[in-house]
C-alpha cells in the first residue's frame, strides 16, 4: 500500500455518462477518497460491478476492475478476495442489483464475513430501465410499473443485514462528500465484511427521494453522544425505525474475524506455482 496516493489517482480517463446531478458521481467520489485515505493504490485494488447506473462505476475509476452481470457481483467479489487476499477488494452495486436479484448472494456474503467492502447506491428506483420501482421503493411510490403504487412494504437492507449476522452496517448519503467518505473509510478498514448503504438520488425518474429530502430528514448517529454502534439493540432499533432517515456506522463488531483468516486463507492463490497442482487442489477442495 502507498502512503502518498491521491484519490485523483484512482479516476480514469473514461467520461461518465450518468444523467448530470446523479448521486453516483458523489458515491463514486467518496469511494476513491477514501481507497486513498486507507493508502490504497491502483494496482492493488479491485472493484467489482453488476448491472443499473451503478455498474458502470468499474469503468470510471482506474483499478482493477469486472462489470459483471445482474445481482452477482457479490460473489464474484468474493472469489477475488479469495484468491489473493492482499488485493483491496470494493463491490459496487444499486438497490434492484442488490437486493432484488442479487438478495441471496447478498445474504450469504453478510454472513461469511469476507474482508472486503460492499457499497450499494440505493436511489429507490430502477434508472437505467427507464424509471420502474425498485425493492426499496415506497409503498405509495407511482412509476411506470406501479401507477397505483408498489402496494409492497420495501425491503429493509439494514435489517436484512443485521438479522444475518453482518459485523459491519452503515449509511451514508452521496451529497455529504466528507462523511460519506469518512463512513466508506470506515467499512474498508473494518476486519470483516463492510456495509454501506448509500443515498445516492435519482434527479430523471425520483422526485420523490431528493436532495432536499434527505437533507431535511437525515439523523446523523455521529453527532449523538449517546449511540453506540457496537451495541447490538442500538443498532436494531435505529434499523427497524420507519419515521427517520440515519446516516453512519449503525452497527460494528469489533471482535469481527474475517472470512479468511478463520480459513487460513493467507497466501496468493491467484497464482499457482509451478510443479504445485496437486496443493492448488488441496486447497480447492478444502474451500468447497
Amino acid at each position: 500500500m502507498s502512503s502518498d496516493v491521491r484519490f485523483t489517482d484512482f479516476k480514469s480517463d473514461k467520461q461518465p455518462t450518468w444523467c448530470p446531478g446523479c448521486g453516483d458521481f458523489g458515491t463514486m467520489n467518496g469511494m476513491m477518497k477514501a481507497l486513498a485515505n486507507t493508502g490504497n493504490h491502483p494496482d492493488d485494488t479491485f472493484v467489482v460491478a453488476g448491472i443499473g447506473c451503478s455498474g458502470k462505476i468499474g469503468t470510471y475509476m482506474h483499478s482493477y476492475a469486472l462489470h459483471g452481470v445482474h445481482g452477482r457481483a457479490l460473489p464474484v467479489g468474493i472469489g477475488v478476495k479469495t484468491a489473493n487476499p492482499n488485493l483491496e477488494v470494493m463491490v459496487a452495486g444499486g438497490d434492484g442489483d442488490g437486493y432484488s436479484i442479487g438478495a441471496g448472494h447478498f445474504v450469504h456474503a453478510v454472513r461469511r464475513n469476507v474482508d472486503m467492502t460492499y457499497v450499494v447506491m440505493d436511489n429507490r428506483i430502477y434508472g437505467l430501465t427507464k424509471g420502474q420501482f425498485s425493492p426499496t421503493s415506497r409503498e405509495d411510490f407511482e412509476t411506470s410499473t406501479s401507477p397505483d403504487g408498489t402496494h409492497q412494504q420495501p425491503v429493509n437492507p439494514l435489517a436484512l443485514a443485521l438479522a444475518s449476522g453482518a459485523t459491519f452496517i452503515a449509511q451514508s448519503f452521496s451529497s455529504d462528500a466528507q462523511r460519506h467518505a469518512q463512513i466508506v473509510q470506515e467499512a474498508i478498514e473494518h476486519d470483516g465484511f463492510g456495509y454501506v448503504n448509500v443515498y445516492s438520488p435519482c434527479v430523471t425518474f425520483n422526485d420523490v427521494d431528493t436532495y432536499d429530502y434527505f437533507r431535511d430528514s437525515l439523523v446523523d448517529l455521529g453527532e449523538d453522544e449517546d449511540y453506540d454502534n457496537n451495541d447490538f439493540d442500538q443498532a436494531k432499533e435505529v434499523i427497524l425505525d420507519s419515521e427517520k432517515e440515519y446516516q453512519g456506522v449503525i452497527y460494528q463488531d469489533e471482535d469481527s474475524v474475517p472470512y479468511g483468516e478463520r480459513m487460513g486463507f493467507t497466501e496468493d492463490m491467484s497464482r499457482i506455482p509451478d510443479g504445485a497442482p496437486e496443493n492448488a487442489m488441496d486447497l480447492v477442495r478444502e474451500f468447497y
